[in-house]
Parts: structure tokens; C-alpha cells; sequence
């Protein structure tokens, strides 16, 4: 009876790179020491893999190195790429008449803030980084890139440092030696780290040897496994950091299944900008930039509990094609997604919500796992710089809003505390549309070939979806 192989180690993923002959490489790493290097010099054998290694900690000595960067942050992707590209360069400018016929040339970097608790209280400085390779795949042959932006969730600077370092040759591992199936590489990305230890919240891919990955989808199997909170899309469908997007911005985040979006929609979200542009003045004391946002929780897009691949992609397309930014979450409750973006942002957040969700906000079972129940579940929700704004749900016998909703007796007295503050408001102009197009029914007209749904839908969404027969649309 033949022993199954025995599993991977950190150690052993580096010894194979280093005796793979074939790889030949340099480290730059800023922040964190020489966390990914570590690996390969500890598994023997280094000589055969590591052209050299860097860590230019001073800022006077890494920017003459690698530039200055006019933002005047060092842990940011266009550092890593500056590092990437220098290192790469280096290297097959100096080596490719000698190692050039034989050797597959990378660049690994990383550039990361790591941070400890003390006593009981977190320092300020967030705890994430960046990490790339840029590689070879043939002697010879054209580089590609795969980029990560993480953050550390230990509680110590030596604790974050180690996952860094297992991340990195997992990276490479993966760069190496797994590029033929995309459905397993994310597995093997976050092999031998622990649950919570690591978040990855972007995943680029770019080359002609990794063009087979569906960024689109990699990057929502991030959160499907739980690996990324959220991910957030460009109107040009790139995926982007949510820190760095929603940097100094206030947010208009309207939640949807959006299968697919309707007028009714864009009529909201439009009366929506228009209300919160006074609001942003009133909190903030001036004028901020406002970022729309559709989002769409991982809940609305389970099917019999597994992801449509391809039902995913045409709502994202729909939405992108209208120049909308798009969020993918796992927060079923709007508090999560509301302390989520606090971690990166303190400005002015609307959440638009339709009137139908009043009920669910309202229902205690959702905040079974808080000690504060419902009330500390709202209080966590809105506070003065974050409000509802509620738009009608219409139907032939129903118009519920915020005046003709009531919650449970035992619970006016809170939703009453919150319409009161102004906390909880309709959006102004909603009540006078005559008609609320909801996508289920939308869908209904597409899936039965009634062509009414193409007066239900934007005019780029309606073309976008008769040329690429989304959402099963059949002429």
C-alpha cells in the first residue's frame, strides 16, 4: 500500500524553488525585514536561486533607489511596482548574457506596515502591505505579474511578520508551479496560514502566462472564501484597493441584487446624489467629493448555495457599463458594511435602502450574536455622519415608506429616535414616481421573451445585454 506524499511545508516550498536550477532571482523588501528571503536561505541551498536580496529601510536611500513617490507613501502599489521593475531590469540587464539561455529570471517584492498591540489598545498604524513577483515562465520570454495587496490581523509585529513570510513563498510556489489550474490557486496562495491571520483584498494578475485568470473572478473567490471582506470594481471593470478609492470621499452606497438593474435604479440613486450633496455640506462643513457605489452581497449572488460565475460577470458588466463603481461584500447586515468602511473612511456614508428592507433592519433575530441585540446593532449603523435614505417600495395595492412603515410596538419608540434625528429619511421626489420596476420582475419579462423589459432597463444595459444574451436572454 503506497503512503500518500507528505504535505508541504514553508520550508520544503522554498528548498524545491532553490533546487529548481532553472529559477534565478532578486528580493527587495521594505518593512517588514527579510521575511520571504528568510525561507530560502534557512532551506539550503539559497546560491541556486537568489541573485540578491534588499531591504532599503532609510527613505533617503530607498528613494534613490526607486524614486520618490509624489504622494509621499511608501507602502502603496506604485512603490511595489517601482520596486518590481527595478529589480527585474537589474537583473536581466546584468545576467542576460550569462544565465539568459537557461534561466527563468524573477523579482519578488514586498513593502508592508507592521504593527503591535499594546496593553489593550492597537497602535494607529494599519497593518497591510503589498507583495508581488514578476517572472518568467521560459528563458527568454516576456514577464508577468501577480500582485496582492494584504493585511495583517495578529495582534503582534512578529505573529504578522511570519505570515508575510509564508504568504511570499506561497506567492512564488504558486508563480512557479500552479498556474495551470486557477480553480486551485487561491488554495494553495493561503496554504499553512491560518484562519484570520491574513486578509487579501486584491489580486491582480498581468502577462501573457497568466492571461487565462478572470481577474473578476479570482478576486470574488477572495470573498467567497472569506479571505477579502469586500472587493470594489471601476467603471473600467479594474479591481480596485477600497482604502485608497475611498480615500477622503464621502459615499452613496445603493445595496441591489441588480439582475438586472432597472430606471427605477438609476432614478433613485440620481434623487439620492441630489439630497446627499446638502446633507455632505451640513456634516462636513464644506464641499466633498461624493463616490457612488452599487453593491451586491455575496447572499444575493448564491444560487442553491453555489456562485453563478457567469450571472456574476453580467452584473457587474451592467453596472460598470453605466460608469458605476461596484462592490462586492460579505456583510448581510448593513452595520458591518458601515464599521467596514469607518476602518478606511470618516466622512458622510448614505446607504440607500428600498422601504421593504425596514422590516429586516427591524427584525431582532439578525443581532442575536451582539450582547446589545437590535439597539446596539442600529447604534453601531447610525450615528451623525451616517444615515438611510429609503425610497418607496411600490406595489399595485402597497406604498410603503418611512411615514407608513411600523415596527413591532416594543420597538416604535427606537425607530422613532432615528426618523426623528434624521438618521432614517426618505429620499425627497421618490413619492411622486408612479410606477417602482423591481428586478425580479424584470427578470420574469427576459426570461419569458416579453420585449417590455427593454423599456425597464437603462438604454446601454438594454443593448449591452441583447449583444452579449446576458441574464439568459434569448431574441
Amino acid at each position: 500500500m503506497s503512503e500518500s506524499p507528505a504535505p508541504e511545508t514553508t520550508l520544503s516550498k522554498a528548498l524545491k524553488i532553490n533546487k529548481d536550477t532553472s529559477r534565478y532571482g532578486a528580493f527587495a523588501e521594505i518593512g517588514a525585514g527579510q521575511e520571504v528571503a528568510r525561507h530560502f536561505f534557512q532551506a539550503g541551498k539559497a546560491s541556486q536561486t537568489i541573485a540578491k536580496t534588499i531591504s532599503a529601510y532609510d527613505m533617503i536611500v530607498s528613494d534613490d533607489i526607486y524614486g520618490r513617490e509624489p504622494n509621499g507613501r511608501y507602502v502603496c502599489e506604485s512603490r511595489l511596482q517601482k520596486m518590481l521593475g527595478h529589480e527585474y531590469n537589474l537583473l536581466t540587464d546584468r545576467l542576460t548574457a550569462t544565465r539568459g539561455a537557461h534561466s527563468r529570471f524573477f523579482s519578488f517584492a514586498n513593502t508592508v506596515a507592521t504593527s503591535s498591540y499594546t496593553g489593550n489598545k492597537q497602535t494607529q498604524k494599519q497593518s497591510h502591505g503589498w507583495m508581488g513577483v514578476r517572472f518568467q515562465t521560459e528563458p527568454g520570454g516576456t514577464y508577468n505579474d501577480i500582485i496582492l495587496h494584504v493585511r495583517m490581523l495578529d495582534r503582534h509585529r512578529l505573529q504578522q511578520q511570519e505570515a508575510l513570510g509564508i504568504l511570499g513563498v506561497n506567492l512564488l510556489n504558486c508563480a512557479f508551479y500552479h498556474l495551470d489550474k486557477p480553480d486551485t490557486f487561491i488554495t494553495h496562495l493561503v496554504d499553512g496560514l491560518k484562519d484570520g491571520q491574513i486578509v487579501i483584498d486584491v489580486i491582480r494578475f498581468k502577462g501573457p502566462d497568466v492571461s487565462h485568470f478572470n481577474e473578476r473572478l479570482m478576486n470574488l473567490e477572495l470573498v467567497r472564501r472569506g479571505l477579502a471582506e469586500a472587493i470594489l470594481f471601476s467603471p473600467e471593470n479594474e479591481i480596485l484597493n477600497i482604502s485608497d478609492a475611498i480615500y477622503g470621499k464621502s459615499l452613496l452606497i445603493q445595496r441591489g441584487t441588480f439582475r438586472p438593474v432597472t430606471v427605477t435604479h438609476l432614478d433613485v440613486f440620481q434623487k439620492g446624489l441630489a439630497q446627499m450633496k446638502n446633507d455632505v455640506r451640513a456634516a462636513e462643513g464644506k464641499d466633498l467629493p461624493i463616490l457612488p457605489i452599487m453593491e451586491l452581497t455575496m447572499h444575493n449572488l448564491q444560487m442553491d448555495g453555489h456562485v453563478n460565475e457567469k450571472d456574476f460577470l453580467a452584473r457587474v458588466e451592467t453596472l460598470t457599463s453605466l460608469g458605476m463603481h461596484v462592490m462586492i461584500s460579505n456583510f448581510f447586515l448593513f452595520y458591518g458594511l458601515k464599521r467596514f468602511i469607518r476602518r478606511y473612511n470618516p466622512h458622510f456614508l448614505a446607504l440607500v435602502v428600498g422601504a421593504s428592507h425596514l422590516e429586516k433592519l427591524f427584525t431582532e433575530e439578525h443581532y442575536k450574536n451582539l450582547e446589545g441585540g437590535l439597539l446596539e446593532g442600529l447604534g453601531k449603523l447610525l450615528e451623525p455622519k451616517a444615515r438611510l435614505y429609503i425610497y418607496p417600495h411600490k406595489t399595485p395595492v402597497l406604498c410603503l415608506t418611512t411615514k407608513s412603515f411600523f415596527p413591532a410596538p416594543h420597538l416604535r419608540h427606537i425607530y422613532s429616535y432615528f426618523v426623528e434625528n434624521k438618521q432614517i429619511v426618505d429620499i425627497s421626489g421618490c413619492d411622486e414616481t408612479a410606477e417602482y420596476l423591481h428586478s425580479i420582475d424584470v427578470m420574469k419579462m427576459l426570461e419569458s421573451g416579453d420585449s417590455r423589459w427593454e423599456e425597464c432597463v437603462p438604454e446601454k444595459v438594454r443593448d449591452l445585454i441583447k449583444a452579449k444574451k446576458l441574464f439568459g436572454y434569448h431574441s
